[in-house]
């Protein structure tokens, strides 16, 4: 079976773990998914099953939009309610002084990512090390947070939504309103709302081809070669400068990559979408 889809997963459980779930509702063995969610995080988690798992590298998935929960007062080093260490009583603030701070967090923005966070660090996931109470090292990236806005303020609690670039740590978006209003404060929850144009609908089964960040290009040589996986000539493609494309025949998709006057298969023969028949 080969299906992309949206589901909401649930609070308090890994991506990961939920995938087996998700294996046993449509009796299918090869799953992924793409843009992990911690496991306090719910919400929209891109899945796809079949040979259409080969295609996460390249749907669009950006802007993503996140609905999160601010809880002043509480600390935690993994900056969320997993790893919660002390609570203190935190003066009520202006709303205002709230709207000034988020205001201040729109544009490019440069920080650490969370300790506890699937970063690589020497090929080691940042929260192995964390767990294990290492020091670890890492480097700042940056993202663009395209829009944030107070949703509600009921104290201790600032609820929040932000649509940011691909990447961005919400809960290290947290951390920094908590140090701009000068309080200890951690995310107590956070939901995701959609990446780019992917959200949840009943696990409705999607057209990868028409979510893809790719532009297309047109074969004009003898199908059957690549029916076959044959070596092509960059002379048979409409568009010839170096990049990677979407090929359509009757049957089938190919994603091809030319660079250098060569062609090079990425991948080959993956099956047309056709509308759901599966039943759950």
């Amino acid at each position: 079976m080969n299906r992309l889809f949206v589901v909401n997963k649930p609070i308090f459980r890994t991506s990961n773990g939920y995938m087996g779930y998700v294996k046993r509702k449509y009796h299918t063995k090869k799953v992924g998914f793409s843009g992990t969610l911690d496991p306090f995080a719910t919400g929209c988690l891109i899945v796809a099953t079949g040979q259409y798992t080969k295609l996460f590298q390249y749907l669009d998935k950006t802007p993503k939009s996140y609905k999160a929960t601010l809880w002043l007062g509480a600390n935690s080093p993994s900056l969320d309610i997993e790893k919660v260490d002390s609570i203190r009583d935190v003066t009520p603030l202006p709303r205002e002084r709230i709207e000034e701070v988020l205001h201040t967090l729109k544009g490019e923005l440069t920080y650490y990512p969370p300790k506890f966070s699937a970063k690589k660090v020497n090929g080691k996931r940042a929260y192995e090390l964390a767990r294990k109470g290492r020091e670890i090292d890492l480097k700042q990236i940056t993202s663009t947070i395209d829009d944030i806005k107070l949703i509600n303020y009921n104290h201790p609690f600032i609820h929040f939504e932000a649509t940011v670039s691909e990447g961005t740590y919400i809960r290290s978006l947290g951390a920094l309103i908590a140090d701009q209003l000068g309080v200890d404060a951690t995310l107590s929850s956070l939901h995701r709302i959609h990446e780019g144009k992917f959200r949840y609908d009943n696990e409705k089964a999607l057209d990868p081809f028409i979510h893809l960040a790719i532009p297309s290009n047109v074969y004009t040589g003898d199908e059957d070669y690549l029916e076959l996986g044959k070596k092509l000539s960059v002379d048979y493609f409409e568009q010839k400068e170096n990049g990677v494309y979407l090929i359509k025949t009757a049957h089938f998709f190919s994603i091809i990559e030319i660079a250098e006057g060569k062609v090079k298969y990425r991948f080959n023969r993956i099956p047309k979408f056709e509308e759901d028949t599966c039943t759950v």
